[in-house]
Parts: structure tokens; C-alpha cells; sequence
């Protein structure tokens, strides 16, 4: 009996469903490197693109591997309060595209700045979860005139900050990707293996980029928040994958900045906790209204 061919487990992804809130917007926007990030407005739908984008609309950053339909049920209920959001694909994933320049954190800010540009959209209350959590700290440190407030949920300040959880194994995850990339473009491929009904080597590849940059990065000084003026809030899940002390390290490094921890849930705020999420972000927006009146 011919001995089976042994190969890496090929990686497949879970998609959710959109959200049902009036879309107003879809496009591609441009970056400079090439990558091309899909974009989405959403909002009531007695309200026109340019008055959403005007009144402080919400921006939601959704995490490593996801798409902005990590939010969907946060999106729903933000705009049946009123509110705009902005929500786009990060680079990589979703439906927008790699781009050339290297993976990391402070590129995915600068995207969120170049996707505010392109839709003149000044001012913008942000939301993030996980990697669009580090994101959200990044652009209140570093692009404060354009931020109104954040809620950056289950952020960490540096690799360490993620607990090592055998359940969860990034590293092997990311090695099994990259395993599974090298064997789809490798020549020694088998006749009886078509490669058009498995998953991409590409697609693998840009998948272990993803995860091996949560096993790299953060490395974000905490001293350094100490400049974020705007309203925050600190958001994680009781039984989050991220450390308390980091965790804590971010609130206490935020002035006046607000801990808030979701009792019962874990890492995935914004599908498990969608009613928690969107009132944390409308708190903001109540503050940040307060603040400009005064």
C-alpha cells in the first residue's frame, strides 16, 4: 500500500454576515504601496453620505484574520442610535488586498488615516477590537486631531501581553501556514493533486504574515499613551486572552481613561458582547459632546 502523503493542515477562514444597517458607501480605496482597501459607510438611511461623515461617524477596526463583519452586530446597533460608521477590510484580509510594505501595526494606522482622507472625514470616534484595538491606541497616540474618542478592546501593549494558551497556538498556526505555502509552490506537487480545489499557497501565506505578526509585535511603550487626551475606554472580556496587568497597564497610562471589563465572555467582544461594545462607544460620544460644549 503506497505510503499517504503527509502535508500541513491548509488553513480556511469563517466568514459572517454583513450588517442589515443601511449601507451608503462601498469602494476600494487606494494606498500607496498598491494595496487596495475595501471601505464600507454605513448609517440611517434618512441620512446622506456627507452628513454621516460630518457628525462624527464611528470608525470600527476589527481584529487579526477578521473583516469588518467582525462588527456586524455592533454596526446594527450603532446606527439604529444614530451614528455613521466607517468599517473597512484591513489590509490583507477581508476583500482588500496585501500591498508591498511590511506588515505592521503603525501601517495599519496610517491606512485608517489614508481611508479617513479619501472620504473627508475630519473627525471620527474609533472602535477597535484586538489588532484594531493596538490600532486604535496607535491613532489616538499619534493622529490626535482626528480622533474624537476610542474604545479599544482587548488591546496589548506587547507580544507577552497575549496569554500562552495551548488551545490557542499561534506559532504553530503560523507555521502550519507557511508549511502549507511552501508545499503548494513547491514543483514536487503530485500529478493527482489539483491545486484549484484546495486552498491558495498565497492565501496561506499572507496568513502566517498575519499571525506571525502578533507573535513580533506590538512594542508599544506604555509611558507613550500618556498623551492620549480624548475620551477612552478600556474594554476586555473577564475571561480575555490578554494579561490583566496589561490590561491595566493601558488604562493606568490613559488619563482618565475608563477599565471596563465585560463579566462571562472572552476575547470576541464584538459578537459576543455586541450590546457591551456599542454602549461603551455611545458613552464616548456622550463624553466628547460634554467636552465640546465646555
Amino acid at each position: 500500500m503506497a505510503e499517504l502523503l503527509r502535508t500541513p493542515a491548509p488553513y480556511r477562514t469563517t466568514n459572517y454576515a454583513l450588517p442589515a444597517a443601511p449601507l451608503h458607501y462601498a469602494q476600494a480605496v487606494p494606498m500607496p504601496d498598491g494595496a487596495q482597501i475595501a471601505t464600507f459607510v454605513y448609517g440611517p438611511s434618512d441620512a446622506t453620505l456627507n452628513e454621516l461623515l460630518a457628525a462624527g461617524p464611528v470608525l470600527a477596526l476589527h481584529g487579526n484574520g477578521g473583516t469588518h463583519a467582525t462588527f456586524t452586530a455592533v454596526i446594527n446597533r450603532l446606527v439604529a442610535a444614530g451614528k455613521g460608521v466607517i468599517a473597512f477590510d484591513a489590509r490583507g484580509q477581508g476583500k482588500s488586498t496585501r500591498g508591498q510594505l511590511p506588515l505592521t501595526y503603525e501601517l495599519f494606522a496610517s491606512d485608517a488615516v489614508a481611508v479617513l482622507r479619501a472620504l473627508d472625514a475630519e473627525r471620527v470616534h474609533v472602535v477597535g477590537h484586538s489588532d484594531g484595538g493596538i490600532v486604535a491606541l496607535l491613532l489616538a497616540r499619534d493622529h490626535a486631531s482626528s480622533i474624537l474618542s476610542i474604545v479599544a478592546g482587548g488591546a496589548n501593549l506587547t507580544p507577552e501581553g497575549v496569554i500562552d494558551d495551548p488551545s490557542w497556538d499561534t506559532a504553530g498556526s503560523a507555521a502550519a501556514n507557511h508549511a502549507w505555502a511552501t508545499f503548494m509552490q513547491s514543483p514536487s506537487v503530485p500529478s493527482t493533486i489539483d491545486p484549484a480545489l484546495l486552498p491558495a499557497g498565497t492565501e496561506a501565506k499572507l496568513n502566517g504574515e498575519l499571525l506571525q505578526l502578533m507573535l513580533d509585535e506590538p512594542h508599544i511603550e506604555a509611558a507613550s499613551l500618556g498623551s492620549i487626551s480624548c475620551p477612552a475606554c478600556v474594554l476586555v472580556g473577564e475571561h480575555d486572552c490578554i494579561t490583566w496587568d496589561e490590561t491595566q497597564a493601558i488604562a493606568d497610562a490613559i488619563p482618565n481613561a475608563r477599565l471596563v471589563v465585560v463579566p462571562g465572555v472572552g476575547h470576541s467582544l464584538p459578537r459576543l458582547a455586541p450590546d457591551s461594545v456599542a454602549l461603551q462607544v455611545l458613552t464616548n460620544v456622550l463624553m466628547a459632546e460634554s467636552v465640546s460644549r465646555n
